[in-house]
Order: structure tokens, then sequence, then C-alpha cells
């Protein structure tokens, strides 16, 4: 077993957290984001707009990646 994995292992990961390609079921969701989801998706509907902001290191990449996965349906 190569150290990566053992490390992984270690902290009871299957994936790199660290890495774009995680499949977006295994993303943690954080507190708060069914209400702000629920917000964003209103804003879809009515052709606006919102911005995410955070310091370096806080999860926004994988923020949107869960945001992409849970507005595909409304893509057409």
């Amino acid at each position: 077993m190569s150290n990566d994995k053992k490390l992984l292992a270690l902290f009871g990961l299957k994936w790199n957290p660290f890495l774009p390609n995680i499949p977006v079921e295994s993303i943690w969701v954080p507190p708060g984001f069914e209400p702000f989801f629920s917000r964003l998706e209103n804003l879809v509907t009515e052709g606006g707009f919102a911005m995410i902001s955070a310091e370096p290191g806080m999860g926004k990449s994988k923020v949107l990646q869960l945001i992409a996965h849970r507005l595909a349906p409304f893509r057409g």
C-alpha cells in the first residue's frame, strides 16, 4: 500500500479531498447549504446572479461543484 493510500485510510478518506475530480456525491455538504441553495435556485429561475467569495482554501470550488450538480436539471 502506498503512503498516499495509508494516509487516506488513516483519516477514513476514499479520495484526496484536494483533487478536482472527486465525485460530487462524496463532497461534504456544509451546514446551511440547503437554505443557500434554495435562494440560489430562486435567483436562477428569476434570471438573477450570485457571487461566492471567501478566503483561499475555504471550499469555494467544491461549493461551486455542488451547485453545478444541483442546478444541472435547470439546463436546457
